[in-house]
């Protein structure tokens, strides 16, 4: 725990993004195998409103030269589309089809008492172990990479 503060931050809106996701049924499987059907629609307005709100809102943010609350300045990363996020993309939906959730959801489901959600953890846990031993042990976005350090390269 390098910093308790930033910790307490990411576990106070994880909670409040978690409680999000169980108020929409997004953690649940029949909602999400719905959705990917074509039955259900109101989970694609879901998440389209959510990315609509964030673009804009931190949009404005970062045109106004905003500071969190840590004192860093939000400042977006942009960069173009490549193979690798299409491989990317194509991995990380074909284990939503099949799990019918993701890594946020999943964890909602846990609380939930869906232990099956633990399988879907452990999958997440052995993704993870795969790409790092690829070499992509530094956390990033493919073009700008935070250092064991925890400088940013860009």
């Amino acid at each position: 725990m390098k910093d308790p503060k930033r910790n307490l931050i990411g576990l106070v809106f994880g909670a409040m993004f978690g409680g999000v996701l169980a108020a929409g049924s997004l953690h649940e499987y029949d909602t999400i195998h719905n959705m990917l059907r074509l039955d259900k629609f109101y989970v694609f307005g879901f998440m389209g409103s959510a990315i609509a709100i964030a673009t804009l809102g931190l949009g404005i943010l970062e045109s106004r030269n905003t500071k969190t609350s840590l004192g860093g300045i939000i400042s977006l990363q942009r960069s173009d589309i490549n193979a690798s996020h299409i491989r990317g993309g194509v991995i990380f939906g074909s284990g939503w089809a099949i799990a019918g959730t993701c890594p946020a959801p999943v964890l909602v489901m846990l609380s939930s008492g869906a232990m099956l959600s633990l399988v879907v953890i452990a999958g997440i846990f052995v993704g993870l172990a795969i790409a790092d031993s690829k070499g992509s042990s530094t956390f990033g976005d493919g073009e700008h990479r935070i250092t064991e350090d925890e400088s940013l390269v860009v």
